[in-house]
């Protein structure tokens, strides 16, 4: 387990502690991508870092614009600004279509055929015009590009994604459209190699740190060595840490005290997903049940993870459930039910918890 130090230190740096964002984009800026496939709870992970966040105001940064979904690291989506897409893409992109490399040839999917659709999908997006995947589907199985369902469609978009052809549009409904990304960011950033690394690499370890090589190289998808000649480029600080050694920014708390309130984190927030070693952040004897995938989200106190929570929402309230890994005290129980009505303040609907309703 990480110790409380560190733990707090990387809450702090996530600003899941300490100072809050004032617009949903800063927050996602300061860390540089969020995961965000789950993408209800993916807006939760970014409403915990901005002050009085709701889900309609990260719903509208994103419908605006000012905050994109894409694949772009690992191969998963994230939440990227559209300052930082181009030039996070053409560092991050070619790595990621190696790890795609034996689905793209299980698809049959070769150069040729991932540039046609490529062109395909480009055309079909021009002048504003927003396309779910499904009708982006259609039109490449009318343009003969072959069976376009299931994973192939998936692989194709992704590879436009990854291109820098297309990135997410306005949701229309429940579904994500996908909209031209010189359309969407015609302002976008283009650095060189060698800055762009530099940056990534300064981005990660001041917002997640303290972290490791191993960690950085896990979040971006990039090598050890490149997150080494990342390094070297910049004047982080560090500090050993069980044998390890961990990077940080400057502006990390040297003695933080660990705080009071809990939260509830959502399923794959960084605190918990940014890191090679997963586990690091709760007693290995409940690693069955974390792993066990019926709780998925975790509940965070003093920077340990004591328990796992998940939601399922009534026409007018949301249930909040919960998977202990021991007894709360008094304190931890006060600060679950603190954390909880946070939540139901983000949603804007009352919350029952284990069974009690706590209002909104």
């Amino acid at each position: 387990m990480l110790s409380t130090r560190t733990a707090w230190q990387r809450l702090y740096n996530q600003r899941v502690e300490g100072p809050k964002f004032r617009q949903p984009e800063d927050a996602v800026a300061w860390l540089g991508l969020v995961q965000g496939q789950e993408y209800e709870l993916a807006k939760w992970a970014v409403g915990l870092r901005v002050e009085g966040a709701t889900t309609d105001a990260i719903e509208r940064a994103l419908a605006e614009g000012r905050i994109l979904r894409t694949h772009i690291a690992r191969p998963t989506w994230h939440f990227v600004t559209p300052d930082d897409i181009g030039w996070i893409l053409e560092l991050t992109a070619p790595r990621v279509h190696q790890v795609n490399g034996t689905m793209y040839r299980k698809l049959e999917l070769d150069e040729v055929v991932l540039l046609r659709a490529d062109a395909i999908i480009a055309r079909a997006l021009e002048g504003g015009q927003f396309k779910t995947r499904l009708e982006l589907g259609a039109i490449l199985a009318d343009a003969g590009i072959g069976a376009v369902k299931g994973q192939r469609l998936a692989y194709l978009v992704m590879h436009a994604e990854l291109e820098g052809v297309v990135c997410s549009g306005p949701r229309r409904g429940k579904q994500q459209t996908y909209a031209l990304l010189a359309e969407r960011a015609p302002q976008t950033r283009r650095l060189a190699r060698d800055e762009a690394l530099a940056e990534l690499t300064r981005r990660y370890f001041t917002s997640h740190g303290p972290a490791t090589v191993k960690d950085f190289a896990w979040w971006s998808g990039l090598t050890v060595a490149d997150v080494r000649a990342g390094l070297a480029m910049l004047d982080l600080c560090h500090a050993e840490i069980a044998g390890e050694t961990f990077w940080f920014g400057a502006d990390t708390p040297a003695d933080p005290v660990p705080p009071t309130q809990g939260h509830l984190l959502p399923v794959y927030d960084e605190f918990t997903v940014s890191y090679k070693n997963h586990s690091s952040a709760y007693d290995p004897q409940y690693a069955a049940l974390f792993n066990a995938g019926f709780f998925t989200s975790p509940f965070v106190m003093q920077g340990e993870i004591i328990g796992l929570w998940r939601r399922t929402f009534r026409r007018k309230s949301v249930i909040i459930e919960s998977a202990r890994f021991r007894p709360y005290s008094p304190a931890e129980q006060a600060a679950y039910v603190a954390a909880a009505q946070r939540f139901g303040d983000f949603l804007g609907i009352p919350v029952v918890l284990d069974g009690e309703e706590i209002g909104v």
